[in-house]
């Protein structure tokens, strides 16, 4: 791909530009994060009846198998180990429940006596669910699923192809599986995350061994577009001048939700040499770049510099600052771009609006001493939905940044 180069000079006065506005938006005069308070919707209980999660994963050696997604105030849960996907309001009604034929949840439901009290339906795919979810407009539902290993191919270079994305209605009357090529295709590689836009197109993002695919479908479901990102071929004209080593990591690729565009997020470090020995000795973070690629022409775009998180601590009586880079999470159909951090209190977010200059920082407090897992996802409008694991019941809570930045703004 070609990869442009930019003027360092242009994007310093950007850079400041930026920080001055994260200083007037985002702090007070001592320089506290402020807190964001959370809104607990409900809780569930753990079991293995219809309205509850399974927590057998959390004993088991593997990725924890939970997802959650908010589309128009309702919640579509994931619950990989139980192999069924839910439905509830912001009550925690639970209105809709899909379960796999060969599941638990299939049996206990068979051997109940209680009425229902949600819409069943049963899907006929024997897959297991790793715990990734998207919801559309129009309610449908998407799941990353692994297929079942005699389907599973492997190319020569050693990359598995093993997942698929199974696609069903809210009314049960349509489900198929999605792979490479559309309905019925291929099998992708690992899948580390899908996304539906604005048009309610879907789009996956994969691992490769030189990075990561990321495929573009029309709301039909076919494939309207496969990009490769190679790690090697990254940009990398942006990045400070030195004398040491670069190195850099492929962190993250999300598509943008109106626009046919992906961010890739990068994050970059340097050698660092001990000053006595002038020996190698570990690595720096130097900073993080998020470019915008053109999906049509493949070009990067102007990068924006996410600035770091950063924790000081005291070693004897001298004070020193870490820099470390925060999470990609997503993007609202504003342009606002949101990262995340896990802190000692709970979670530092950070807000960035490249097109306005403005960066917002907050903090959401959370005791993890009591939480054994957590996922979390962010809706085109802008606001942050958790799904809390914790020692004695799961809780759904929501963040209201739409509404926090709303009123900044207008401020």
């Amino acid at each position: 791909m070609k990869l442009y180069s930019y003027y360092m000079n242009k994007y310093f006065v950007s850079f400041l530009c930026a920080c001055c506005c994260f200083f007037y938006f985002s702090c007070s005069k001592n320089n506290v994060v402020e807190s964001i308070s959370e809104t607990e919707l409900f809780t569930l209980n753990y079991g293995n009846f219809e309205e509850q999660l399974s927590i057998s994963d959390l004993n088991t050696v593997g990725e924890v198998r939970y997802g959650i997604v908010m589309k128009d105030g309702f919640f579509y849960i994931v619950d990989g180990s139980s192999k069924k996907t839910m439905e509830l309001n912001s009550y925690g009604d639970l209105l809709t429940l899909f379960y796999n034929e060969d599941s638990q949840t299939k049996e206990l439901l068979e051997k109940s006596t209680q009425n229902p009290l949600s819409v069943r339906h049963q899907l006929g795919f024997p897959f297991d669910y790793p715990g990734k979810i998207a919801v559309d407009s129009k309610k449908c539902i998407y799941t990353v699923c692994t297929i079942p290993r005699n389907r599973q191919e492997e190319s020569e270079n050693g990359l598995l192809y093993s997942q698929a994305v199974l696609r069903f209605t809210r009314d049960g009357s349509s489900v198929e599986y999605i792979g490479q090529q559309g309905p019925g295709g291929t099998p992708f590689p690992y899948i580390r995350n899908i996304y539906t836009t604005e048009k309610d197109e879907l789009v996956v993002v994969s691992n490769s061994n030189e990075g990561m695919i990321i495929y573009w479908f029309t709301s039909d479901g076919f494939l309207k577009n496969m990009i490769p990102i190679n790690s090697k071929d990254v940009p990398t004209d942006d990045i400070p001048e030195t004398s040491n080593e670069i190195y850099w990591s492929l962190e993250n690729v999300i598509p943008d939700t109106v626009e046919n565009r992906l961010y890739v997020k990068i994050d970059y470090y340097s050698s660092y040499l001990d000053e006595e020995s002038r020996v190698q000795s570990g690595i720096n973070y130097l900073q993080t770049l998020l470019y915008p690629l053109d999906t049509e022409t493949g070009l990067y775009g102007e990068p924006v510099s996410i600035p770091p998180y950063e924790e000081s601590v005291v070693v004897d009586y001298s004070r020193l600052t870490y820099k470390i880079p925060y999470d990609f999470l997503g993007v609202t159909k504003n342009g606002w771009k949101y990262f995340i951090i896990k802190t000692e209190k709970g979670f530092n977010i950070e807000m960035i609006q490249n097109e306005s200059q403005r960066i917002l920082r907050r903090q959401f407090d959370i005791n993890h001493e009591d939480n054994l897992f957590y996922t979390m996802s962010v809706s085109h409008e802008g606001i942050i939905t958790a799904l809390y694991i914790d020692k004695n019941k799961a809780r759904v809570v929501w963040y209201r940044t739409d509404t926090l930045i709303d009123a900044i703004l207008k401020s």
